[in-house]
Formats: C-alpha cells, structure tokens, sequence
C-alpha cells in the first residue's frame, strides 16, 4: 500500500512537497499581517486626509489597534438568523476567503518565489476572482434579509460587469507578453524598452485599475455593501469571526489585484533598464522591496479614492461598466493587435 514510499526519488518528492507548504505557510502568514495592518493604514491614511488622527489608543500611535480589533471579533457573539438557510450561511464566508487566498498560488513575488508557476496563471486569478464572489451571492441569499438579498444580487451584477472588462483590460499585456504565465509577463516587460507595460498599455491599465476598484467591492463602488441603503448589504446578518472572513477576503482581494497590477502593468519585481542605468546601485535592491513598493502605492491608491469619491449610484455603476470600460477596453485590444502585427 505504501511502496511509493520507498521509491527511487520518493526523497525528492517529499523535499519538494515541503518546500512548497513552507512557501504557502510564507505567503499566507506575510499576507495576513499585511491585511490586518492595512485596515490600521487605511483608517490612519483616511483620517489624516479628513485632518483628524485616526486610531490613537491602543499602544502608540495605536499601532495595536489591529489586534484589538481581531479579539474583539473573536469574542463576540456568533448570531445566526432564525430564518437562515444554515449549511449555506456557515460556508459563504469560507468560499470568498479560499478563493481569495487561493489566487495567491500563481502570483511570483520574485525571481524565483511562486507557489504554483503554471502556464495559465492570468487565468487562474480570473477564473477565482468569479468564484470568490459566490460567497457573496449565498451570504445574502442564505441570510433571510431583504438588505442581505439586494446586496447579493448586486455583487452578482456587478461581477458580470466588471469581470468583463478587467479580463479584456489584460488581453493587450498578453499579446504584449505572448504568455499568460505571470513570471514571464515580468521578464518580458523587463525586456521592453520602457521596463513596463504601464506605459504602452495605458488605457488597458486605467481600465484595469477602475474594474479592479469595482471587482474588490470598493468605494465609490461599494455599491453591494451600500451603507445608506442596505445597512451592510451582503453580510448585514453576519457577526464575530464569520464577518471577519468576509473582511479579510476583500483587503486579500485588493492584494491580489494590486498584485496583478504590479505583475502584469508596472514590471513586477523589476525596475526598468534606464533607470538602473542612471542610478546603478538600484540594480542590488532585492526584487521583494521593488515589488512591495509598487504594491503599496496601489494599495494607497485604493484608500485615496475612498476618502475622495463619493459613492456612485448603482445605474451609473452599470453605465461605466457597460458603456465606458468595455469599449476603451476592446479599443486597447485592437490598437495593441494592429500594433504587433505592424511590428512584427
């Protein structure tokens, strides 16, 4: 039963299987932090731009606010409604969570460093991006509230549109690219004249970056979560640890898509060429730090358009989606093709 054991090569085997859980272990646990200290950053961020101070009293400068904030979710009550579908209302939270850090498997954080390097990692985030919205969708459907219910099935619209739009957003980098495996997207950017695809694909960028906004369920388009409508929306009826998951599983959602931005559009854990070539000591900076740099500046960018934009109503969600993305998206795919097949 257990010849394959010992095997020729089992060793091997069983090396390469550790190697692969310390690296989910890695990323999971850097992730985490990252997402229970980006709640403390946003409400610092927003605050110092409404000139107030945000968290102050937990330790200093209420840098322990975070964690003040994970045990008090811990301890509070878990309600269920009366009503709920049960089975369904448990799991909603868990699907949005594993499909958020699911996607982090494909996403090569540097030269060297990914969990799963497969030939269709673009696809992957995408095709999860999808799922991870069902967990939406069964949260407000399974909770028995009128405002949980409006919110699902505008989360399930909102998806539909915006998913279009930010998957054909990326269609130019892969004609760019000739790849849809993200580690070589980077080294082919690494390789162009501008050390980036932000620069000749800046309409699919700027596509990108709004369908990605409105994928997170962010301000202004947190319309499923829509505060003075819908109280909470999706996950009104949800409380303690389950919220959490709900909570976790967008600020993992905007990593992912800051990372698909930083991979994809801005070189990934590269800089380009020219400007190691003015400044040469640039070159010795670890991948890691180029690639968190970039990460963070759209990460900050998320927290500046919610303290700025107010929330769009839901027909003008529709509109932009529908009658603005889709086509500046479709315009970017034909101008990259008549491009390349100029060039080539």
């Amino acid at each position: 039963m257990f010849e394959f054991l010992i095997r020729p090569g089992s060793f091997d085997l069983f090396l390469n299987i550790g190697i692969i859980i310390l690296k989910i272990a890695v990323v999971i646990g850097v992730v985490m932090l990252h997402v229970a200290y980006a709640t403390y950053f946003e409400r610092k961020v927003i605050g110092h731009i409404q000139v107030r101070m945000g968290p102050m009293e937990v330790g200093p400068h209420g840098i322990l606010q975070p964690i003040a904030d994970m045990l008090k979710l811990f301890f509070k009550e878990d309600i269920i409604p009366e009503k709920a579908d049960k089975p369904v209302f448990y799991f909603a939270p868990i699907i949005s969570l594993m499909a958020a850090l699911s996607s982090l498997a494909v996403i090569p954080f540097f030269d060297g460093f990914v969990i799963a390097d497969i030939n269709i990692g673009l696809l992957f985030i995408l095709a999860l991006s999808s799922l991870g919205s069902y967990g939406l969708i069964l949260s407000g459907w399974s909770s028995d509230s009128k405002y949980s219910f409006l919110g699902g099935l505008r989360s399930s619209a909102q998806v539909i549109s915006y998913e279009i739009a930010m998957g054909m957003s990326l269609v130019g980098v892969m004609i760019m690219a000739g790849s849809l495996n993200l580690t070589e997207i980077v080294k082919a950017q690494a390789a162009y004249p501008t050390g980036m695809y932000a620069i000749p694909q800046f309409l699919g960028f700027f596509v990108f970056i709004i369908a990605a906004i409105a994928e997170t369920n962010r301000s202004p388009f947190d319309l499923p979560e829509c505060e003075s409508e819908l109280v909470a929306g999706y996950f009104v009826e949800y409380s303690g640890m389950r919220f959490a998951l709900f909570y976790a599983a967008e600020y993992i959602g905007m990593i992912i898509m800051g990372s698909l931005a930083v991979t994809c559009f801005l070189g990934g854990w590269t800089i380009p060429a020219f400007i190691t070539a003015v400044l040469p000591f640039l070159k010795y900076v670890p991948g890691i730090v180029w690639f968190a740099l970039k990460l963070y500046v759209i990460i900050f960018f998320y927290y500046w358009i919610r303290a700025t934009l107010p929330r769009y109503r839901y027909d003008q969600l529709m509109a932009i989606g529908w009658k603005v993305l889709i086509p500046l998206s479709l315009l970017n795919i034909v101008i990259t093709g008549i491009i390349k097949i100029m060039v080539d």
